[in-house]
Formats: C-alpha cells, sequence, structure tokens
C-alpha cells in the first residue's frame, strides 16, 4: 500500500458533483503510468492502457464521497445543509467540516448539536439532518460572504488518516471509494512497463453516490466487453453485529450480487480460480441493501461481463471508517494478476457460461 498516495485521496474534498480534487490527483499518476487519458462530459476521468487484443476491460472506482452542500445562511451566519448521498446522522454531531467555495478556498465549521425540536431528548435521539446547523465561528452571514461562501458549495468531513494500534487497521475519512481509486492508481504503475492482452481502462466515475451516474455515462464512453467495479463492502464483524463471515483481514471480496447487480458466474469462477492459483485470500458476500458502479456497468449496449471487487469497511459512509491493509493488498494483488493474463480466449470462457 502506497501510504502517501491513498492520504492524500483521503484527504482530498470531493462531495458529489465536486469530484475535482481527486480527478486531479488521479491525473498526475495516470499520466506517468497509461498511454491516453480522457473525460466524460460530467467529470468522470478514463486512463487508458492499450493491449495487443481487441478485447476491452473498464476498472472503475468512483471518486465522490458522502457530503452535503449549503443549502442557506441565517442572519447569524449558521449554515443549513443539504445531503448528497446516504448521510447517518448520529456520527455527525461536534464533527469538524470542510466547507471548500468554489474558488477552492477552505473554510472549517463544526456540526452544531443543538436540537431544533425541545422535545429531543439528551442520549436518546438523533438530531435529524434537515435540522443540522454547520457553526463556522462568525457573527453573521456578512462575515461567510466576505469568505466566498455561496449557495451550493461542498461540505465534507474534515480530512483524516491513522494507522491503528495494530497498523493493518487504519481509519480514514472517504474510504468510500478512495480505497478503489488508490488501487487503479497501484494497478496502472505496477504494469506501466508490461505487454498486456487487453485493452485496459481505468476510470474514476462522479456521482456514483447519487446514483451510479458517472459508471453510466463512462460505461457509454467505452462500451467494455468486460466491467469491474473497485467499491468497499460494509463487513460485519464487530462486538455488536456478528450476523457475517465477512471480514477485516480476511482478503478482498467477491460480490455474488447486491440490489443493483448480479456478477456474472463465469467471472465468479474465473477470479476464484486465479486467487487460488496465486494463493491469494479472497471472500464472496453479498447485500441486500445498496449497489455499486456494476449496477450500471453491467448493462450498457449489449451488456458487459461483469464483477464487483470490494474491500471490507467498518462504520461505512462515517467520517471515521475502518479497513485492513491485507485486504487491499490482496485485492491489487488479484488484480495485478487478472490484467497481466485476461485475454480474447478467456472472455470467450467465460461468456459461454451464459450460452
Amino acid at each position: 500500500m502506497n501510504k502517501e498516495l491513498i492520504k492524500r485521496l483521503c484527504f482530498a474534498d470531493g462531495a458529489s458533483g465536486q469530484e475535482k480534487e481527486v480527478t486531479r490527483i488521479m491525473k498526475e499518476y495516470f499520466a506517468t503510468s497509461l498511454d491516453e487519458i480522457m473525460y466524460d462530459h460530467i467529470g468522470s476521468i478514463v486512463g487508458i492502457k492499450k493491449g495487443r487484443e481487441d478485447i476491452k476491460v473498464l476498472m472503475t472506482a468512483h471518486v465522490d464521497e458522502i457530503g452535503m452542500i449549503v443549502k442557506e445562511i441565517d442572519d447569524r451566519g449558521f449554515v443549513r445543509v443539504q445531503q448528497v448521498g446516504t448521510l447517518f446522522a448520529h456520527s455527525l454531531g461536534a464533527q469538524e467540516m470542510i466547507l471548500t467555495t468554489r474558488e477552492g478556498k477552505k473554510i472549517k465549521g463544526i456540526v452544531g448539536t443543538h436540537a431544533k425540536k425541545k422535545e429531543f431528548i439528551l442520549n436518546k435521539d438523533v438530531i435529524p439532518i434537515d435540522d443540522i446547523i454547520i457553526d463556522f465561528g462568525v457573527y453573521n452571514k456578512q462575515e461567510l460572504l466576505n469568505l466566498g461562501v455561496r449557495i451550493g458549495d461542498q461540505i465534507t468531513p474534515n480530512g483524516y488518516f491513522e494507522e491503528l494500534n495494530n497498523p493493518d487497521f487504519i481509519a480514514a475519512k472517504a474510504w468510500d471509494d478512495r480505497v478503489g481509486v488508490s488501487l487503479l492508481i497501484e494497478l496502472a504503475n505496477r504494469i506501466k512497463d508490461s505487454s498486456i492482452p487487453s485493452n485496459l481502462f481505468f476510470a474514476g466515475t462522479v456521482q456514483e453516490e447519487v446514483g451510479l451516474r458517472g459508471a453510466r455515462t463512462v460505461g457509454q464512453l467505452v462500451e467494455a466487453d468486460v466491467s469491474i467495479a473497485i467499491d468497499v463492502y460494509p463487513c460485519k464483524d464487530t462486538s455488536n453485529d456478528q450476523d457475517s463471515d465477512f471480514k477485516l483481514g480476511e482478503g478482498c471480496c467477491l460480490c455474488i450480487l447486491d440490489t443493483t447487480s448480479i456478477a456474472h458466474i463465469g467471472m465468479i469462477d474465473y477470479l476464484e480460480r486465479l486467487a487460488k492459483k496465486y494463493g491469494i485470500k479472497y471472500q464472496e458476500t453479498m447485500l441486500s441493501r445498496g449497489g455499486t458502479d456494476s449496477g450500471e456497468l453491467h448493462k450498457i449496449k449489449n451488456g458487459s461481463v461483469n464483477i464487483t471487487l470490494a474491500i471490507p469497511n467498518r462504520y461505512v459512509h462515517t467520517q471515521r471508517s475502518i479497513i485492513n491493509k491485507k485486504d487491499y493488498e490482496a485485492a491489487l494483488d488479484l488484480l495485478t494478476q487478472f490484467v497481466l493474463t485476461f485475454n480474447t480466449a478467456d472472455f470467450k470462457v467465460i461468456r459461454s457460461y451464459k450460452e
């Protein structure tokens, strides 16, 4: 794991619709490892490494994170917000937030914990997001306007990255899905001097958290034969929630299904055999709620052979979620072996599972 890279990605601010800080980092690294870079019209970035054969493989990781935008500034200078994506209100109280103006200025604020409704009971109720205010420590609205704050400016959790007591466990802001973005960048760098069979497309997709929108536009742009969405999946391995064998430290995850897609059985079988051949730890799981870029990727044109590869993640969609370094490295190893060897003949065998 390139810790400096992934730390930069986690500290970048990029709520849905305002992801340029993240795609700029991707562009910087792609420029030294890939043959070509292009964009769709809504901001997704696609790096290309040319292969020897005609087959096209698309790998995506979404660049946006859960966040908010400024909805209203009252006369006293408190900001009310509109959530962008699925925020968990119970994790927000008293947290530091960063407002990014359109000019790129960073302004720190704190989520207020004073409930709007008097009937809220201390230590029992959670303040609804509609009632949340951000306190920027100013006297009035004009002070914020003078700082360049406008309606629609993004607000994201203050950057955070820390190795915990066992350094295999890392807590950070925006693991969903900067971990996938980091994997794409590291993978591109690993194979930059290798000759590969397939034409590879490495995409940082925008607006996943609000409807898989970048996945649709990138999918239409590339029209890939095979697509892999790289994301996080919530694991259930704490003392408060032990109803799953999907755990941190047990390897990357082949995702069987979620509410937006069902993995192609041929891809499941192929990656299982590849992982076993190279001794790479992996898990398999499914989600009864939520989805990934795969929900759009598999439906493009006449269909793309598709699967989601995920990193287990505790406390997803919060400012302090946790992954395990071993799972990250397993995903990187599996993706590396896949792109170095996957060819047209393999694709025909995989597709034949459905014929």
